[in-house]
């Protein structure tokens, strides 16, 4: 087989997530050893500079080379809701808003609770997490993917290899890990160039969640 370029798309997971969520990526370079000639080309939407630089260094770049793009979206509303209602707040937006949804939250418990609150008051929605059943997680990608039901609520599990256009908003009920875990999946709305937004529902047991994360770190 004549290789021309080998592609190392979502590369942040080398760095941010590989060394202990996709180890075989941190293999990616014995490739390199085996056809140094061949060019690399890595992929990815979010990376700080530290991750750039890693990513880089993983792949056995023989010299640094960075393209970069404007982080800017501007088709893309983001909108953070000061709110002591989420559920209320997550229901006013998604009937609001027209279109195909994500919701995300934090844990696999809340996903069930948030769409069967969703169903319950009309509104089509599935959910998705690491603790089902590949088929499972597969049927629901596609049900939601081909417009059978409106809204996926899911954990961060939900996020390798999204790429449905027509999402109009997406929700974050709670806080995720970090700034660029949140501009990642942010990013899922509006990829067909249409207006979209991105929702953070936020009250003040957050702030609290969020200063406990810290200092347990």
């Amino acid at each position: 087989m004549h290789i021309s370029m080998i592609t190392v798309d979502e590369s942040h997971c080398i760095s941010q997530w590989g060394y202990d969520f996709r180890p075989s990526y941190l293999r990616i370079a014995e490739i390199r050893d085996m056809m140094p000639e061949v060019p690399v080309l890595a992929l990815t939407a979010t990376a700080t500079p530290e991750v750039v630089a890693d990513i880089q260094r993983q792949l056995h770049f023989r010299q640094e080379n960075v393209f970069r793009m404007s982080f800017e979206r501007t088709n893309l509303a983001y909108v953070v809701r000061h709110t002591e209602d989420k559920r209320g707040e997550l229901l006013h937006i998604l009937r609001s808003v027209q279109g195909s949804a994500i919701v995300y939250a934090r844990s696999r418990r809340r996903t069930k609770e948030v769409a069967e609150l969703l169903n319950e008051a009309g509104i089509s929605a599935t959910f998705y997490n690491a603790g089902l059943d590949t088929t499972v997680k597969d049927e629901r990608q596609r049900d939601w993917q081909n417009d059978k039901v409106r809204v996926m609520v899911a954990t961060n599990a939900f996020g390798m290899g999204i790429d449905k256009p027509d999402v109009r908003v997406v929700i974050h009920i709670d806080c995720p890990d970090s700034l660029e875990a949140y501009f990642q999946e942010a990013g899922r709305a509006g990829r067909d160039g249409q207006k979209a937004y991105a929702v953070l529902l936020y009250n003040d047991a957050d702030h609290r969640k969020l200063d406990k994360r810290i200092s347990d770190t």
